[in-house]
């Protein structure tokens, strides 16, 4: 069913794109105020799964938990990923657009790899 899906961003999620995906009326919980601001990848993303949120990171070792979760069979809601160096090739406003697009699909995360890249066009 399309519709926007709850957020949760790791540390690393730039400022610029929180502010502009919660001007876009986005529903997102930061990491930094949810755990100490040390808080491993591994608790983060097992705070997104006990929120009901989808995980967002730019942080690919913070993937590698993910990708973990699916060998393991074990569930949950999703994972928005892209490299730091896109940041170089989209902008915040691309970014956004891709959140949109994704939310616009009948069914944005696939339940057996529920892992979704975001790439420049």
């Amino acid at each position: 069913m399309a519709g926007r899906f709850h957020l949760y961003t790791d540390n690393d999620v730039r400022g610029e794109l929180v502010k502009a995906l919660r001007r876009a009326g986005w529903d997102l919980v930061r990491g930094v105020d949810t755990l100490p601001e040390d808080t491993l990848d591994p608790k983060h993303f097992e705070k997104a799964v006990e929120l009901g949120r989808v995980f967002v990171t730019n942080d690919q070792p913070a993937a590698v938990v993910a990708h973990r979760w699916v060998e393991e069979g074990r569930r949950f809601k999703g994972m928005i990923t892209w490299p730091r160096a896109h940041y170089k090739r989209m902008t915040i406003g691309d970014l956004v657009r891709k959140f949109e697009e994704l939310a616009a699909k009948d069914q944005p995360f696939d339940p057996d790899y529920p892992i979704v890249r975001f790439k420049p066009d």
